[in-house]
């Protein structure tokens, strides 16, 4: 709303949505069984899975203690589906290692449940706190969707372009582990070979490194950037109905950052 502060509860919520991002990354770690993050060692691989399990348990206990303590139910339940969400889309990441008949729309909603319902939620939670109408606070859960799917597809896309350095892991991880992101749905559809690479699950030497190559010779990274772009087009469109603000000018420029960390 214009000219309305941010209050202790927007504050509070804020925090609750980072706990919970902190949570779900100790966990992802645990179960990717990754030695690295951001390059930094993981909460596992720093002391043990025991240890990084019940972190991780203790960061959603907390928040949703928090949660609870801002005595409004509508907030509790858009970010208790948020954890439910984050459990589904580790269980269909699971699912689905190294299946190439996997569908696009099945990948996004896979990165829905995994990274843009925290952010969609989150955004309609801090509308629901600022007292908006129902049509603007799904306007800015729909802003929070598309932004996170533009953000997922952008990490996807760095794990093929960036170094292994600026991603603080190394470079492929995600294919290495059989998890299929749109840059690889992409380049199945006109490399064959590379669906028999997957299919074995790299188990000949230089599997790895020639899907990697598949995959860059292909249109399968310009195709999503394409996709990403058009994620982040659709979210800034869900702010066209809000007054000329500062916040509102924040949240469009959120739109061009996200797209800007593949330049």
């Amino acid at each position: 709303m214009p000219n309305q502060e941010i209050t202790a509860k927007h504050r509070r919520l804020a925090e609750i949505t980072e706990m919970i991002h902190t949570a779900s990354l100790v966990h992802d770690d645990v179960i990717d069984e990754a030695e690295m993050r951001r390059g930094i060692p993981t909460v596992h691989s720093s002391f043990t899975n025991r240890v990084a399990v019940l972190a991780g348990d203790f960061l959603f206990a907390q928040s949703s203690w928090y949660l609870a303590n801002l005595d409004n139910l509508t907030v509790v339940k858009l970010l208790s589906e948020v954890i439910m969400d984050l459990a589904e889309g580790e269980i269909q990441q699971g699912l689905n290692g190294f299946d190439t008949s996997l569908t696009l729309e099945a990948y996004l909603e896979k990165s829905y449940y995994k990274t843009a319902s925290l952010i969609a939620n989150s955004a309609k939670a801090a509308g629901v706190l600022s007292g908006l109408s129902a049509e603007e606070t799904m306007h800015l859960y729909h802003y929070g969707r598309d932004i996170g799917l533009a953000f997922q597809i952008v990490d996807d896309i760095l794990d093929f372009t960036g170094s292994s350095e600026t991603l603080g892991k190394p470079a492929g991880s995600d294919l290495q582990s059989g998890n299929l992101t749109a840059p690889v749905l992409f380049a199945l559809e006109e490399k064959p070979f590379l669906e028999v690479l997957i299919e074995r699950e790299f188990a000949q030497e230089d599997d790895l490194e020639q899907a990697i190559a598949l995959v860059k010779d292909s249109q399968g990274i310009q195709r999503s950037r394409e996709l990403a772009a058009s994620h982040a087009q659709a979210a800034v469109g869900h702010l066209s109905g809000f007054p000329i603000t500062e916040s509102r000018q924040a949240l469009l420029e959120l739109a061009d950052y996200v797209l800007s960390r593949l330049y």
